[in-house]
């Protein structure tokens, strides 16, 4: 099976703090889903307040990221045997989340 990332960019999110419970109760219901289908690998929201760094190749730590190397926001990782399936996933976290979601599929790697 192929493993698919859907996510969305923090700023995608415009929900009221009233409405903010409601999404939120509703995205745990789909990652639920998820999990009783057997088909979560993992996900979760990038922390920015936390700033990111760079680890080079010689073990070197600066503040500065690759130009342009932005992530934030939402993102969940499934493992689903078609494309199609995993745009109905997409689907059901873009209605719960109350915004559009990014499908992309990683490359099949026999070592991971």
């Amino acid at each position: 099976m192929t493993k698919y990332l859907i996510s969305f960019p923090s700023e995608a999110m415009v929900i009221t703090a009233d409405e903010f419970p409601i999404v939120s109760a509703e995205a745990h219901a789909v990652i639920e889903e998820a999990k009783a289908a057997g088909v979560y690998v993992f996900g979760g929201g990038i922390d920015e307040e936390v700033d990111p760094v760079l680890v080079s190749a010689d073990g070197s730590v600066s503040p500065e990221i690759y130009p342009e190397s932005e992530l934030k926001g939402g993102f969940t990782v499934l493992e689903l045997p078609t494309r199609q399936d995993a745009v109905e996933w997409a689907r059901k976290i873009a209605v719960a989340c109350r915004c559009s979601q990014e499908l992309r599929e990683f490359m099949y790697d026999p070592e991971s």
